[in-house]
């Protein structure tokens, strides 16, 4: 509570809008063949003869339009990125008050933009109340046993001027640091009074981004230097001529700031009282969006299957079939660890994967690797910064919520993978922020498959890992010496997580 402001908070840079997916010409085919041979039996060998010789005809022309439409895609957001660049720069209210306000969304005290006069921004910041903190506190006895000591009035209001204080800074720090064009911060601290139960303001000022920026935070007590370094600085605690804090926290007077006072004159504690308080404003910071920042990310780059393309082509009436997301129709087999079958050659033009989970969050995570389950680059690893792999053979296709379920999918044209790729080796990692393990997976299941055929695997929820290898596929020999792809459940894992699954498959995470 009192080390906030000790958080370093790197500065905004111009965004670089990264480049769409690669794709190639054995992807365009793979996906055209898985078109054009849907719904026809393996001996209807003339049919499937002029759907491969039709596949072969198309697939260019499919590749070709969807290089262009993702170049156009990517070129439009570099010119919204660098627009969006110029209008937080130049102090465009509506756009640094949303920049900032997403910063600010996972904040412990909740901060909020409400608006910016050239070079000054404007935030109101909601404080934790001071009866939220408890009133004693850890200690020993004389002869060194634990003991709890009930603070004094003075002891607890430092603690909680200190917290504050830490907020404000931090909150000056991250403002600075997201509205590069921003060199003073007007802040107002909202908190409910101990006395009366309401809100009302508990210190107000200005802080340059020079006295912020340039100020030696080094320790908590630093924190306590806000009351310093801003201009017109007001208080609700106040120091007593002997140099000590007071014992009461005591509401602000605004009468001579308009614009606080307004705040105050149109916000209403209860919707049926006619006194006009502070309290309107609790609830919309403490609200302030903080799911924000786990929301999922837009997929500018989806692309488009060849049932899409052809069905612009031809401007067709009918419902184009999207085979990256078609459902499995067949009766899922299951599998259990260490078993491993023959895919059917259907199977290598297109494979759907869906890993579906409860209870924590998890990714999942591809690697296109040799014989030793080793990456020939890093962009053979396929995760969530990197959503595709092999000019387009292997692509994550995102997650979505399914009732109480997460699931994340992914598309594996084996047919088009490159020769140097002999294993995929699929798997999960537990979002490394929350220190989560496997066991906090709860109805976890790998499903893997296509129309004709679909196979399920329960990994183990090990409480001892925090990235785990579900499944492989690997090339393979048949008895006849018969190329063919086969797949393996294993359900085995690292307990460093993703450092300790990339390291192993030959991933740079330096």
């Amino acid at each position: 509570m009192t080390s906030v402001h000790l958080q370093s908070f790197a500065p905004v840079h111009p965004p670089a809008v990264p480049g769409p997916p690669q794709l190639g010409l054995p992807w365009a085919l793979a996906e055209a063949k898985a078109f054009h041979l849907a719904g026809l039996g393996v001996f209807a060998r003339a049919e499937r003869a002029e759907a491969k010789r039709r596949a072969e005809h198309d697939a260019p022309g499919y590749l070709a339009a969807e290089q262009a439409r993702l170049h156009g895609i990517h070129g439009a957001l570099t010119a919204d990125a660098h627009q969006w660049w110029q209008s937080l720069v130049a102090n465009d209210e509506a756009t640094v008050c949303e920049t900032v306000n997403y910063a600010f969304s996972d904040n412990p005290a909740a901060g909020c933009a409400v608006g910016v006069d050239g070079s000054v921004m404007s935030v109101v910041m909601r404080q934790h109340d001071i009866d939220s903190l408890p009133d004693q506190t850890p200690g020993v006895t004389s002869s060194g046993r634990p003991t709890l000591k009930t603070l004094t009035k003075r002891d607890r209001i430092l603690w909680w001027l200190t917290a504050t204080g830490s907020n404000v800074v931090a909150t000056l720090k991250e403002g600075f640091s997201v509205a590069p064009g921003i060199t003073a911060i007007d802040l107002a601290v909202i908190t409910r009074m101990p006395d009366t139960q309401r809100l009302g303001f508990a210190a107000y000022g200005r802080w340059t981004r020079q006295a912020i920026e340039t100020g030696p935070w080094r320790q908590a007590e630093d924190a306590l230097r806000f009351l310093d370094l801003g201009q017109d600085v007001a208080c609700a605690v106040s120091t007593t001529a002997s140099g000590n804090l007071s014992s009461t926290i005591k509401p602000l007077d605004t009468s001579r700031l308009p614009g606080l006072q307004s705040l105050l004159d149109h916000a209403q504690d209860e919707a049926a009282s006619v006194d006009a308080t502070l309290a309107g404003l609790d609830g919309d910071l403490l609200a302030n969006v903080p799911a924000t920042h786990d929301a999922p990310a837009a997929d500018h780059y989806r692309i488009h299957t060849f049932a899409e393309w052809r069905a612009a082509q031809t401007r067709s009436a009918a419902q184009p079939r999207v085979i990256d997301e078609q459902p499995i129709l067949a009766a899922p087999a299951v599998l259990t660890p260490g078993q491993n079958l023959t895919l059917p050659d259907e199977a290598w033009e297109g494979l759907n994967i869906a890993f579906s989970f409860e209870g924590a969050d998890a990714d999942l995570t591809l690697f296109l690797t040799d014989a030793q389950g080793r990456v020939a680059s890093d962009d053979d690893f396929v995760f969530y910064n990197q959503p595709s792999a092999a000019d387009g053979a292997a692509r994550l296709l995102g997650k979505r919520h399914d009732g109480t379920h997460t699931v994340e999918r992914a598309a594996v044209h084996l047919a088009a993978l490159p020769e140097h790729v002999q294993r995929m080796t699929i798997a999960i990692n537990m979002d490394v922020d929350t220190g989560l393990t496997c066991g906090s997976l709860t109805y976890a299941e790998l499903s893997i498959g296509y129309v004709s055929a679909a196979w399920t695997f329960q990994p183990p929820a090990d409480p001892a890992i925090r990235a785990m290898v579900i499944a492989e596929l690997y090339r393979h020999r048949s008895p006849e010496g018969r190329p063919v792809w086969k797949l393996r459940a294993v359900g085995q894992g690292w307990a460093d997580g993703l450092d300790g699954l990339a390291k192993a498959h030959g991933v740079d995470v330096a």
